[in-house]
């Protein structure tokens, strides 16, 4: 194991260097694909009259922006596909739809929805290229199944399904296609045939076939998994590096490449760089809206979370030995001063040194008892909501299972209608609220004397913050990026900054000053 980190540790900077850049214009890749939604738009919207072939192909460029980008928005372009499809009375644009909205319900993790969808289609009436998709889609989707469930005799029988639909699939292939390559290299994966399943995918990384952006990063992801599985953890975390370039450059949300990047670089020692990737695959996670990949990165962002803290307390303890070496060596400086009289005015200069001294150790331990403070309080919070939530997961989870065993699918639907993500959220801002006033008990009151009386807020009897109290009791806690403010309570960023605005323009104190006075609010 030690060998093996010490291999990774030595070959990874320059790897992880590169990612990094590319993380830095990840918005810029992000923007350029939302220029080009914007662009499909106004032409879908500049043809309200066109010909119901014109209106698919555009919707169908719409959805393709959207698949792997934002959930809810391709899941309601497929639904548009599918009734253009009906309109037109065409079965193959019918059966191409099901199948987008197909893979759109197995990104989310909703697998019966994805059966019932695909098996609505009539595959005699594909064309070739699409029935190619179907069939793909479906060894996906019956793998996919089988990992989910991990049950033993059901798997055989999802797999060997799998294996017929990856059968057809490549029979309609070209040999030196895309797709013939990695769902043979797939086929092969399932098979345990790992160097005949690298053989297929190292060829479609060679050079030889022109791939998108997104295939490169599927390919390379797979090919991590199976070096993985042969032990070569350094070409596994390389090439899972570049599946999450390529994710980047291609605005991808829905990818699990980064979480599994974070989830190796933590068992390898790395937890700084694991912590932050772990967080930025669960940015990717909540924009593309799938509950499944939030689900999934959730399970794993604490755990390497918890590490980091410890390795943050650990640098307190080494930074409190070291205070605690200063203060001694500054103690001994003054007996040697004072044994030293006749260089007064030395000593008078080497005292005022020590004074400034244990001043900023004073401030800076101060600093580490208020961080340490909040820690312990928030990490019992968050390890409180989070194990809530995962009760209320299982509490659900037993009520569906029960209730689709006993195909009461009404009683479902009734269980799902009461899902009150509206009191969830208000629940969770309560939760913070409590915490938050319990670090910071004086924070209204201070606040409220950085207005005028009229100007002051005014809570209501059952209020502990409100809004704008409470995007700035963010702010104080260390959150003051409005992207990050407006994900966290729910608001676009140009309300964050309409909030923030109108609070600092009734302030008695100037505008640039004002967040820093509220950094300033000390915790008891």
């Amino acid at each position: 194991m030690l060998a093996v980190f010490t291999l990774v540790a030595q070959r990874q900077p320059t790897q992880l260097q590169l990612l990094d850049e590319a993380l830095s214009h990840k918005e810029q890749f992000v923007k350029e694909k939302q220029d080009v939604i914007l662009r499909l738009k106004k032409r879908l919207r500049a043809n309200p009259n066109a010909s119901l072939e014109v209106k698919f192909e555009i919707n169908d460029a719409l959805y393709n922006q959207y698949r792997s980008f934002i959930y809810d928005s391709a899941f309601g372009y497929a639904k548009r596909l599918i009734n253009l499809g009906y309109q037109m009375n065409d079965p193959d644009r019918i059966g191409y739809a099901k199948t987008q909205m197909g893979f759109i319900t197995l990104s989310a993790g909703m697998f019966k929805e994805t059966f019932d969808t695909l098996n609505t289609v009539r595959i005699s009436d594909l064309t070739e290229p699409n029935k190619l998709e179907y069939y793909a889609l479906m060894a996906r989707a019956l793998y996919d199944n089988c990992d989910y469930n991990k049950d033993a005799n059901y798997c055989e029988i999802y797999i060997r399904m799998a294996d017929k639909y990856i059968d057809f699939a490549t029979n309609l292939s070209d040999p030196e296609s895309y797709n013939f390559l990695y769902l043979k290299g797939l086929h092969n994966l399932r098979e345990q045939r790992s160097d005949e399943a690298i053989k297929y995918l190292n060829k479609l990384l060679d050079g030889g076939l022109k791939l998108t952006t997104h295939q490169f990063a599927i390919t390379a992801s797979t090919l991590s998994y199976l070096h993985l599985k042969l032990g070569d953890t350094t070409q596994a975390i390389n090439l899972l590096v570049d599946a999450c370039i390529s994710d980047i450059q291609s605005a991808t949300k829905e990818t699990l490449a980064m979480t599994r990047l974070a989830e190796l670089l933590y068992m390898y020692g790395q937890v700084e760089e694991a912590y932050k990737y772990i967080n930025q695959s669960m940015d990717d996670a909540i924009f593309y809206g799938a509950k499944q990949r939030k689900s999934e990165v959730g399970a794993i962002l604490p755990v390497i979370a918890a590490s980091r803290l410890n390795y943050i307390d650990n640098q307190r303890k080494t930074l409190l030995g070291y205070s605690i070496g200063l203060t001694i060596l500054s103690v001994l400086t003054i007996i040697f001063a004072l044994s030293t009289l006749f260089q007064f005015r030395k000593l008078r200069r080497q005292d005022l040194v020590i004074r400034q001294t244990n001043e900023n150790l004073t401030a800076a331990n101060g600093m580490l008892s208020e961080a340490n403070k909040i820690k312990e309080e928030y990490l019992g919070y968050y390890f409180n909501i989070n194990s809530e939530y995962i009760e209320k997961i299982e509490k659900f989870k037993r009520s569906v299972d029960q209730k689709l065993i006993s195909k009461k699918y009404e009683e479902i639907r009734f269980v799902m209608s009461r899902i009150d993500l509206k009191k969830e959220r208000e629940e969770l801002y309560y939760s913070f609220d409590k915490v938050f006033l319990k670090l910071f008990p004086d924070f209204v009151a201070t606040f409220n004397s950085y207005f005028s009386e009229v100007d002051q807020v005014k809570l209501e009897n059952d209020q502990l913050l409100n809004t704008e109290l409470r995007i700035f009791a963010l702010i104080r806690m260390g959150i003051s990026d409005s992207d990050k403010l407006a994900k966290i309570l729910g608001y676009s960023v140009n309300t964050i900054y309409a909030y923030k605005n109108r609070v600092k323009s009734k302030a008695l104190i100037p505008n640039d000053e004002f967040e820093q006075r509220i950094m300033e609010i000390e915790a008891t």
